[in-house]
Protein backbone atom coordinates (compact mmCIF):
# COMPACT_ATOMS: atom_id res chain seq x y z
CA UNK A 1 0.00 0.00 0.00
CA UNK A 2 1.47 3.38 -0.97
CA UNK A 3 1.26 6.37 1.36
CA UNK A 4 -1.70 8.02 -0.41
CA UNK A 5 -3.70 4.81 -0.05
CA UNK A 6 -2.73 4.72 3.63
CA UNK A 7 -3.93 8.30 4.08
CA UNK A 8 -7.24 7.43 2.40
CA UNK A 9 -7.63 4.43 4.67
CA UNK A 10 -6.79 6.41 7.82
CA UNK A 11 -8.74 9.63 7.09
CA UNK A 12 -11.27 8.86 4.36
CA UNK A 13 -11.81 10.39 0.89
CA UNK A 14 -13.34 13.65 2.20
CA UNK A 15 -10.03 14.57 3.84
CA UNK A 16 -7.62 13.34 1.16
CA UNK A 17 -7.61 15.10 -2.23
CA UNK A 18 -5.62 13.42 -4.97
CA UNK A 19 -7.22 14.68 -8.21
CA UNK A 20 -5.21 16.89 -10.55
CA UNK A 21 -7.71 19.74 -10.14
CA UNK A 22 -7.58 19.71 -6.35
CA UNK A 23 -3.81 19.46 -6.22
CA UNK A 24 -3.31 22.29 -8.71
CA UNK A 25 -5.54 24.53 -6.56
CA UNK A 26 -2.78 24.44 -3.93
CA UNK A 27 0.14 25.01 -6.31
CA UNK A 28 0.77 28.74 -5.71
CA UNK A 29 0.46 31.45 -3.10
CA UNK A 30 0.76 35.22 -3.60
CA UNK A 31 4.46 35.23 -4.37
CA UNK A 32 5.41 36.30 -7.91
CA UNK A 33 5.86 33.18 -10.04
CA UNK A 34 6.69 32.86 -13.70
CA UNK A 35 4.81 30.80 -16.31
CA UNK A 36 4.79 27.13 -15.40
CA UNK A 37 6.40 27.64 -12.00
CA UNK A 38 3.44 26.29 -10.08
CA UNK A 39 4.41 23.67 -7.49
CA UNK A 40 1.79 20.92 -7.44
CA UNK A 41 1.80 18.71 -4.32
CA UNK A 42 1.41 14.97 -4.68
CA UNK A 43 -1.65 14.96 -2.42
CA UNK A 44 -3.65 17.45 -0.32
CA UNK A 45 -4.90 16.51 3.14
CA UNK A 46 -7.62 18.37 5.08
CA UNK A 47 -7.35 17.35 8.74
CA UNK A 48 -10.13 18.35 11.12
CA UNK A 49 -8.23 18.10 14.43
CA UNK A 50 -4.98 17.17 16.14
CA UNK A 51 -5.72 13.44 15.90
CA UNK A 52 -6.02 13.69 12.11
CA UNK A 53 -2.67 15.49 11.96
CA UNK A 54 -1.09 12.76 14.07
CA UNK A 55 -2.35 10.17 11.58
CA UNK A 56 -0.83 12.13 8.68
CA UNK A 57 2.54 12.42 10.41
CA UNK A 58 2.57 8.70 11.24
CA UNK A 59 2.06 7.86 7.55
CA UNK A 60 4.66 10.42 6.48
CA UNK A 61 7.21 9.02 8.91
CA UNK A 62 6.72 5.47 7.68
CA UNK A 63 7.31 6.51 4.07
CA UNK A 64 9.73 9.40 4.55
CA UNK A 65 7.31 11.77 2.81
CA UNK A 66 7.57 15.57 3.24
CA UNK A 67 4.69 17.53 4.80
CA UNK A 68 4.06 21.19 3.96
CA UNK A 69 1.49 22.80 6.30
CA UNK A 70 -0.47 25.77 4.92
CA UNK A 71 -3.23 28.11 6.02
CA UNK A 72 -4.87 30.75 3.83
CA UNK A 73 -1.98 30.71 1.32
CA UNK A 74 -1.75 34.51 1.35
CA UNK A 75 2.02 34.43 1.89
CA UNK A 76 4.21 36.36 -0.53
CA UNK A 77 7.43 34.34 -0.48
CA UNK A 78 6.56 30.73 -1.23
CA UNK A 79 6.38 29.46 2.33
CA UNK A 80 3.20 27.50 1.52
CA UNK A 81 4.63 25.75 -1.55
CA UNK A 82 5.36 22.02 -1.38
CA UNK A 83 8.75 22.46 -3.07
CA UNK A 84 9.84 18.91 -2.16
CA UNK A 85 6.53 17.35 -3.20
CA UNK A 86 4.70 15.00 -0.86
CA UNK A 87 1.78 16.01 1.36
CA UNK A 88 0.33 19.49 1.48
CA UNK A 89 -1.53 19.71 4.80
CA UNK A 90 -4.18 22.44 4.53
CA UNK A 91 -5.30 23.58 7.97
CA UNK A 92 -8.39 25.57 6.96
CA UNK A 93 -10.64 22.64 7.92
CA UNK A 94 -9.31 23.09 11.48
CA UNK A 95 -11.07 26.43 11.91
CA UNK A 96 -12.96 26.18 15.18
CA UNK A 97 -12.98 28.57 18.12
CA UNK A 98 -12.64 26.12 21.00
CA UNK A 99 -12.98 28.33 24.09
CA UNK A 100 -13.46 31.96 25.03
CA UNK A 101 -12.50 32.65 28.64
CA UNK A 102 -13.88 36.12 29.26
CA UNK A 103 -12.71 36.66 32.90
CA UNK A 104 -9.15 35.69 31.94
CA UNK A 105 -9.30 37.36 28.53
CA UNK A 106 -8.03 34.37 26.55
CA UNK A 107 -9.23 32.46 23.50
CA UNK A 108 -8.35 28.92 22.38
CA UNK A 109 -8.64 28.21 18.65
CA UNK A 110 -7.62 25.66 16.07
CA UNK A 111 -4.69 26.69 13.92
CA UNK A 112 -6.75 27.06 10.74
CA UNK A 113 -9.08 29.63 12.28
CA UNK A 114 -8.72 32.96 10.48
CA UNK A 115 -7.77 36.03 12.45
CA UNK A 116 -11.02 37.70 11.45
CA UNK A 117 -13.05 34.71 12.69
CA UNK A 118 -11.29 34.95 16.05
CA UNK A 119 -12.29 38.59 16.33
CA UNK A 120 -15.86 37.93 15.21
CA UNK A 121 -16.14 35.43 18.08
CA UNK A 122 -14.57 37.80 20.63
CA UNK A 123 -16.52 40.93 19.70
CA UNK A 124 -19.79 40.04 21.55
CA UNK A 125 -17.70 39.76 24.73
CA UNK A 126 -16.12 43.19 24.34
CA UNK A 127 -12.74 41.67 23.49
CA UNK A 128 -10.49 41.58 20.44
CA UNK A 129 -7.25 40.08 19.19
CA UNK A 130 -5.13 43.05 18.03
CA UNK A 131 -2.91 40.94 15.78
CA UNK A 132 -4.60 41.92 12.51
CA UNK A 133 -2.75 42.01 9.19
CA UNK A 134 -4.54 43.23 6.07
CA UNK A 135 -5.11 39.60 5.03
CA UNK A 136 -7.01 38.79 8.23
CA UNK A 137 -10.04 37.41 6.37
CA UNK A 138 -7.90 34.60 4.95
CA UNK A 139 -4.76 34.52 7.12
CA UNK A 140 -4.98 31.67 9.62
CA UNK A 141 -3.66 31.81 13.19
CA UNK A 142 -1.20 29.02 12.48
CA UNK A 143 0.08 30.84 9.40
CA UNK A 144 0.54 34.05 11.37
CA UNK A 145 2.72 32.11 13.80
CA UNK A 146 4.58 30.22 11.07
CA UNK A 147 5.78 33.34 9.26
CA UNK A 148 5.64 35.74 12.25
CA UNK A 149 3.75 38.28 10.16
CA UNK A 150 2.95 41.92 10.81
CA UNK A 151 -0.11 43.61 12.25
CA UNK A 152 -1.72 46.97 11.65
CA UNK A 153 -1.62 47.58 15.41
CA UNK A 154 1.99 46.59 16.11
CA UNK A 155 2.94 50.00 17.56
CA UNK A 156 1.02 49.12 20.73
CA UNK A 157 0.43 45.37 20.57
CA UNK A 158 3.46 44.02 18.74
CA UNK A 159 3.63 40.88 16.64
CA UNK A 160 2.07 37.44 17.16
CA UNK A 161 4.42 36.43 20.01
CA UNK A 162 2.91 39.10 22.26
CA UNK A 163 -0.57 37.51 22.43
CA UNK A 164 0.74 33.93 22.03
CA UNK A 165 0.38 32.12 25.36
CA UNK A 166 0.41 28.43 24.49
CA UNK A 167 0.20 26.10 21.49
CA UNK A 168 -0.17 22.43 20.66
CA UNK A 169 2.24 21.06 18.07
CA UNK A 170 2.53 17.73 16.28
CA UNK A 171 6.27 17.36 15.75
CA UNK A 172 8.27 15.23 13.34
CA UNK A 173 8.52 12.49 15.96
CA UNK A 174 4.76 11.95 15.71
CA UNK A 175 3.94 13.41 19.12
CA UNK A 176 1.36 16.06 20.05
CA UNK A 177 2.91 18.37 22.66
CA UNK A 178 1.71 21.56 24.35
CA UNK A 179 4.29 24.34 24.61
CA UNK A 180 3.77 27.56 26.56
CA UNK A 181 2.44 28.92 29.82
CA UNK A 182 -1.27 28.10 29.61
CA UNK A 183 -3.39 31.20 30.30
CA UNK A 184 -0.86 33.23 32.24
CA UNK A 185 0.77 36.22 30.58
CA UNK A 186 4.36 35.15 31.27
CA UNK A 187 6.51 32.61 33.07
CA UNK A 188 10.05 32.05 34.30
CA UNK A 189 9.62 28.28 34.24
CA UNK A 190 11.61 26.10 31.89
CA UNK A 191 12.67 27.19 28.41
CA UNK A 192 10.43 29.35 26.24
CA UNK A 193 10.15 26.73 23.53
CA UNK A 194 6.84 28.05 22.24
CA UNK A 195 8.71 31.07 20.90
CA UNK A 196 10.66 28.81 18.53
CA UNK A 197 7.53 28.30 16.45
CA UNK A 198 7.12 31.99 15.57
CA UNK A 199 8.71 32.25 12.14
CA UNK A 200 9.62 28.54 11.98
CA UNK A 201 7.42 27.99 8.89
CA UNK A 202 6.29 24.58 10.07
CA UNK A 203 9.83 23.21 9.86
CA UNK A 204 9.75 22.07 13.51
CA UNK A 205 6.18 20.81 13.65
CA UNK A 206 2.56 21.50 12.77
CA UNK A 207 0.66 23.83 15.07
CA UNK A 208 -2.87 22.50 15.65
CA UNK A 209 -4.27 24.53 18.58
CA UNK A 210 -3.38 27.92 20.01
CA UNK A 211 -4.21 29.89 23.16
CA UNK A 212 -4.05 33.66 22.70
CA UNK A 213 -4.57 36.57 25.05
CA UNK A 214 -7.32 38.96 24.06
CA UNK A 215 -7.63 42.64 24.93
CA UNK A 216 -10.55 44.85 25.94
CA UNK A 217 -11.98 46.39 22.81
CA UNK A 218 -11.35 50.16 22.70
CA UNK A 219 -14.55 52.23 22.57
CA UNK A 220 -13.13 54.84 20.19
CA UNK A 221 -10.33 55.10 17.66
CA UNK A 222 -9.03 58.13 15.81
CA UNK A 223 -6.88 57.80 12.70
CA UNK A 224 -4.93 60.69 11.19
CA UNK A 225 -2.26 61.24 8.55
CA UNK A 226 0.54 63.80 8.46
CA UNK A 227 2.61 64.73 5.43
CA UNK A 228 6.27 64.95 6.45
CA UNK A 229 9.24 66.49 4.60
CA UNK A 230 11.45 63.39 5.01
CA UNK A 231 11.33 59.87 6.34
CA UNK A 232 13.83 60.89 9.02
CA UNK A 233 11.56 63.66 10.29
CA UNK A 234 8.73 61.15 10.56
CA UNK A 235 10.96 58.93 12.71
CA UNK A 236 11.92 61.95 14.82
CA UNK A 237 8.25 62.72 15.40
CA UNK A 238 7.57 59.15 16.51
CA UNK A 239 10.50 59.33 18.92
CA UNK A 240 9.11 62.59 20.32
CA UNK A 241 5.69 60.95 20.81
CA UNK A 242 7.17 58.05 22.75
CA UNK A 243 9.33 60.32 24.89
CA UNK A 244 6.32 62.49 25.68
CA UNK A 245 4.02 59.66 26.77
CA UNK A 246 1.72 59.43 23.75
CA UNK A 247 0.30 55.92 23.41
CA UNK A 248 0.12 55.16 19.70
CA UNK A 249 -1.96 52.15 18.72
CA UNK A 250 -0.75 52.08 15.11
CA UNK A 251 1.98 53.91 13.21
CA UNK A 252 2.96 53.51 9.57
CA UNK A 253 5.44 55.58 7.60
CA UNK A 254 4.70 55.52 3.87
CA UNK A 255 6.88 56.91 1.13
CA UNK A 256 4.99 59.16 -1.28
CA UNK A 257 4.73 56.31 -3.83
CA UNK A 258 3.13 53.85 -1.42
CA UNK A 259 0.06 55.98 -0.71
CA UNK A 260 -1.16 55.32 -4.26
CA UNK A 261 -1.54 51.64 -3.42
CA UNK A 262 -3.89 52.39 -0.54
CA UNK A 263 -6.32 54.86 -2.09
CA UNK A 264 -8.55 52.87 -4.42
CA UNK A 265 -11.69 54.04 -2.62
CA UNK A 266 -10.60 57.67 -3.03
CA UNK A 267 -9.95 57.24 -6.77
CA UNK A 268 -13.35 55.58 -7.28
CA UNK A 269 -15.09 58.47 -5.49
CA UNK A 270 -13.16 61.40 -6.98
CA UNK A 271 -11.85 60.07 -10.28
CA UNK A 272 -8.22 60.99 -9.63
CA UNK A 273 -5.32 60.15 -7.34
CA UNK A 274 -4.98 62.17 -4.12
CA UNK A 275 -2.73 65.22 -4.31
CA UNK A 276 0.53 65.07 -2.38
CA UNK A 277 2.64 68.23 -1.90
CA UNK A 278 5.81 68.30 -4.00
CA UNK A 279 7.93 68.78 -0.88
CA UNK A 280 6.55 65.68 0.86
CA UNK A 281 9.01 62.85 1.39
CA UNK A 282 6.87 60.74 3.71
CA UNK A 283 3.39 60.26 5.10
CA UNK A 284 2.95 59.26 8.72
CA UNK A 285 -0.37 57.60 9.43
CA UNK A 286 -1.21 56.84 13.05
CA UNK A 287 -4.03 55.81 15.34
CA UNK A 288 -4.79 56.30 19.01
CA UNK A 289 -7.55 54.32 20.72
CA UNK A 290 -9.39 54.47 24.05
CA UNK A 291 -11.91 56.80 25.61
CA UNK A 292 -12.60 59.84 23.43
CA UNK A 293 -11.67 62.36 26.12
CA UNK A 294 -8.26 60.69 26.40
CA UNK A 295 -7.69 60.05 22.71
CA UNK A 296 -8.56 63.38 21.11
CA UNK A 297 -6.14 65.51 23.18
CA UNK A 298 -3.29 63.11 22.37
CA UNK A 299 -4.04 63.22 18.65
CA UNK A 300 -4.30 67.00 18.58
CA UNK A 301 -1.00 67.25 20.46
CA UNK A 302 0.73 65.04 17.87
CA UNK A 303 -0.60 67.17 15.02
CA UNK A 304 0.46 70.42 16.72
CA UNK A 305 3.94 69.08 17.39
CA UNK A 306 4.29 67.80 13.81
CA UNK A 307 3.38 71.17 12.31
CA UNK A 308 5.24 73.37 14.80
CA UNK A 309 8.49 71.45 15.23
CA UNK A 310 8.93 68.80 12.52
CA UNK A 311 7.87 70.46 9.28
CA UNK A 312 4.73 68.36 8.94
CA UNK A 313 1.26 69.18 7.69
CA UNK A 314 -1.96 67.42 8.63
CA UNK A 315 -3.81 65.78 5.76
CA UNK A 316 -7.13 67.60 6.07
CA UNK A 317 -8.91 65.91 3.16
CA UNK A 318 -10.68 63.25 5.17
CA UNK A 319 -11.35 61.01 2.19
CA UNK A 320 -7.61 60.38 1.80
CA UNK A 321 -7.24 59.28 5.42
CA UNK A 322 -10.42 57.19 5.36
CA UNK A 323 -9.44 55.55 2.08
CA UNK A 324 -6.06 54.58 3.51
CA UNK A 325 -7.64 53.17 6.67
CA UNK A 326 -10.27 51.31 4.67
CA UNK A 327 -7.51 49.64 2.69
CA UNK A 328 -5.26 49.06 5.70
CA UNK A 329 -7.81 47.78 8.19
CA UNK A 330 -11.53 47.69 7.37
CA UNK A 331 -11.15 46.40 3.78
CA UNK A 332 -14.78 46.94 2.84
CA UNK A 333 -15.26 44.46 0.03
CA UNK A 334 -15.75 45.63 -3.53
CA UNK A 335 -15.55 42.73 -6.02
CA UNK A 336 -12.66 42.87 -8.49
CA UNK A 337 -11.44 46.21 -7.15
CA UNK A 338 -9.63 45.28 -3.95
CA UNK A 339 -5.91 45.87 -3.80
CA UNK A 340 -5.73 42.62 -1.82
CA UNK A 341 -5.82 40.22 -3.52
CA UNK A 342 -8.00 40.67 -6.63
CA UNK A 343 -6.09 43.50 -8.29
CA UNK A 344 -3.01 41.30 -8.59
CA UNK A 345 -4.37 39.75 -11.77
CA UNK A 346 -1.93 41.51 -14.10
CA UNK A 347 0.95 42.78 -11.97
CA UNK A 348 1.80 41.03 -8.73
CA UNK A 349 2.68 42.82 -5.52
CA UNK A 350 6.24 41.74 -4.71
CA UNK A 351 8.05 43.05 -1.65
CA UNK A 352 11.32 42.87 0.21
CA UNK A 353 10.38 42.47 3.87
CA UNK A 354 13.66 43.48 5.44
CA UNK A 355 14.29 45.09 8.82
CA UNK A 356 16.74 47.90 9.50
CA UNK A 357 17.71 49.96 12.56
CA UNK A 358 15.39 52.91 13.06
CA UNK A 359 18.06 55.52 12.31
CA UNK A 360 18.80 53.98 8.90
CA UNK A 361 15.36 54.44 7.34
CA UNK A 362 16.09 57.32 4.98
CA UNK A 363 19.48 55.96 3.95
CA UNK A 364 18.09 52.51 3.27
CA UNK A 365 15.27 53.97 1.21
CA UNK A 366 17.75 55.86 -1.01
CA UNK A 367 20.73 53.51 -1.13
CA UNK A 368 18.80 50.28 -0.85
CA UNK A 369 15.25 50.33 -2.14
CA UNK A 370 15.29 53.04 -4.82
CA UNK A 371 18.80 52.26 -6.11
CA UNK A 372 18.34 48.49 -6.28
CA UNK A 373 14.87 48.77 -7.77
CA UNK A 374 16.35 50.83 -10.62
CA UNK A 375 19.31 48.47 -10.96
CA UNK A 376 17.01 45.48 -11.42
CA UNK A 377 14.65 47.46 -13.74
CA UNK A 378 11.51 47.10 -11.63
CA UNK A 379 8.56 49.48 -11.21
CA UNK A 380 8.04 51.14 -7.86
CA UNK A 381 4.98 50.48 -5.75
CA UNK A 382 6.43 52.06 -2.64
CA UNK A 383 7.74 51.52 0.88
CA UNK A 384 5.76 51.16 4.07
CA UNK A 385 7.58 51.09 7.40
CA UNK A 386 5.32 49.28 9.88
CA UNK A 387 6.09 50.01 13.54
CA UNK A 388 5.90 46.56 15.14
CA UNK A 389 7.65 47.06 18.47
CA UNK A 390 5.28 47.96 21.32
CA UNK A 391 5.87 51.42 22.76
CA UNK A 392 9.16 51.83 20.90
CA UNK A 393 10.29 52.11 17.28
CA UNK A 394 11.06 48.90 15.46
CA UNK A 395 10.49 48.83 11.70
CA UNK A 396 9.23 46.04 9.53
CA UNK A 397 9.65 47.23 5.95
CA UNK A 398 7.55 46.39 2.95
CA UNK A 399 9.63 47.63 0.00
CA UNK A 400 7.23 46.82 -2.79
CA UNK A 401 7.49 46.66 -6.55
CA UNK A 402 5.20 45.53 -9.35
CA UNK A 403 6.09 42.22 -10.98
CA UNK A 404 4.65 40.85 -14.23
CA UNK A 405 4.34 37.15 -13.50
CA UNK A 406 3.82 36.46 -17.20
CA UNK A 407 7.40 37.59 -17.74
CA UNK A 408 9.91 35.05 -16.39
CA UNK A 409 12.81 37.47 -16.77
CA UNK A 410 11.04 40.05 -14.62
CA UNK A 411 10.19 37.43 -11.98
CA UNK A 412 13.85 36.39 -11.88
CA UNK A 413 14.96 40.02 -11.59
CA UNK A 414 12.52 40.49 -8.71
CA UNK A 415 14.01 37.50 -6.86
CA UNK A 416 17.52 38.86 -7.38
CA UNK A 417 16.33 42.27 -6.15
CA UNK A 418 14.90 40.64 -3.02
CA UNK A 419 18.23 38.98 -2.18
CA UNK A 420 20.14 42.20 -2.87
CA UNK A 421 17.79 44.10 -0.55
CA UNK A 422 18.33 41.51 2.17
CA UNK A 423 22.10 41.81 1.90
CA UNK A 424 21.86 45.59 2.00
CA UNK A 425 19.82 45.35 5.20
CA UNK A 426 22.46 43.08 6.77
CA UNK A 427 25.15 45.56 5.75
CA UNK A 428 23.28 48.26 7.67
CA UNK A 429 22.89 46.17 10.82
CA UNK A 430 19.46 44.80 9.97
CA UNK A 431 17.78 41.50 9.13
CA UNK A 432 16.74 39.81 5.90
CA UNK A 433 13.08 39.25 6.80
CA UNK A 434 10.49 40.66 9.21
CA UNK A 435 7.09 39.26 8.19
CA UNK A 436 7.38 36.68 5.39
CA UNK A 437 10.11 34.54 6.99
CA UNK A 438 13.01 33.01 5.07
CA UNK A 439 11.11 30.41 2.97
CA UNK A 440 13.33 29.01 0.21
CA UNK A 441 13.94 32.41 -1.40
CA UNK A 442 16.28 33.87 1.21
CA UNK A 443 18.24 30.79 2.23
CA UNK A 444 21.63 32.17 1.09
CA UNK A 445 21.20 35.43 3.03
CA UNK A 446 19.65 33.71 6.02
CA UNK A 447 22.79 31.60 6.32
CA UNK A 448 24.94 34.73 6.14
CA UNK A 449 22.83 36.34 8.86
CA UNK A 450 22.90 33.25 11.09
CA UNK A 451 26.65 32.70 10.93
CA UNK A 452 27.85 30.25 13.58
CA UNK A 453 24.34 30.06 15.05
CA UNK A 454 23.41 27.85 12.08
CA UNK A 455 24.95 24.89 13.92
CA UNK A 456 22.41 25.35 16.71
CA UNK A 457 19.55 25.73 14.22
CA UNK A 458 20.44 22.31 12.80
CA UNK A 459 20.47 20.73 16.25
CA UNK A 460 17.08 22.20 17.13
CA UNK A 461 15.68 20.91 13.84
CA UNK A 462 17.05 17.42 14.57
CA UNK A 463 15.32 17.34 17.97
CA UNK A 464 11.89 18.23 16.61
CA UNK A 465 12.13 16.65 13.16
CA UNK A 466 14.87 13.98 12.96
CA UNK A 467 13.57 12.57 9.65
CA UNK A 468 13.42 16.03 8.02
CA UNK A 469 9.81 15.66 6.84
CA UNK A 470 8.48 18.97 8.19
CA UNK A 471 8.39 21.49 5.33
CA UNK A 472 11.85 20.53 4.07
CA UNK A 473 13.68 22.96 1.83
CA UNK A 474 12.62 26.04 3.80
CA UNK A 475 14.57 28.29 6.18
CA UNK A 476 18.26 27.35 6.22
CA UNK A 477 18.19 24.15 4.19
CA UNK A 478 19.58 23.95 0.67
CA UNK A 479 16.82 24.05 -1.92
CA UNK A 480 16.57 24.96 -5.58
CA UNK A 481 13.84 24.51 -8.14
CA UNK A 482 14.16 22.86 -11.50
CA UNK A 483 12.92 24.46 -14.67
CA UNK A 484 9.15 24.16 -14.83
CA UNK A 485 8.72 24.49 -11.08
CA UNK A 486 9.69 20.97 -10.02
CA UNK A 487 11.66 21.06 -6.78
CA UNK A 488 14.94 19.43 -6.08
CA UNK A 489 17.68 19.99 -3.55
Amino acid sequence: MNYIEELLSALGPDKVLASDFDRFSYSSDFSPMGPGEEVVPDVVVLPKDTQDVLEVVKVARRHGVPITPVGGMTGMAGGALAIRGGILLATHAMGQVLEIDVPNQTVRVQAGCTLQKVNDALEPHGLWLPHLPESKWSCAVGSAIACDNDSTFGAKHGKILHPLLSLKVVDGNGRAIEFGHRKTRFTSSGYKLKDLFAGAEGTLGIVTEVTLKAEPMPPYRRVEMIVMPTLTRAVDLLTHCHRSGICLEAAHINCRHRLRFYTHAYVVKHGHEPEIPDWAGALLAFAVAGEREVVDPQVEWVIRQAEASFGGQQVRERDIVDSWWTSKHTLEFEPFHQKWPATQGEKMFGAADVGIPMGMLERFYDEGFMRLMAEYRLSVLGMNAYVESPNSIGFSLSCAVFVDYHDQDEVDRYRAFNLAMARKALEMGGTCTTYMSDTYLKIPVMREEAGEALEYYRKVKDIFDPLNIMNPGKKWEHATRKEGGEPHG
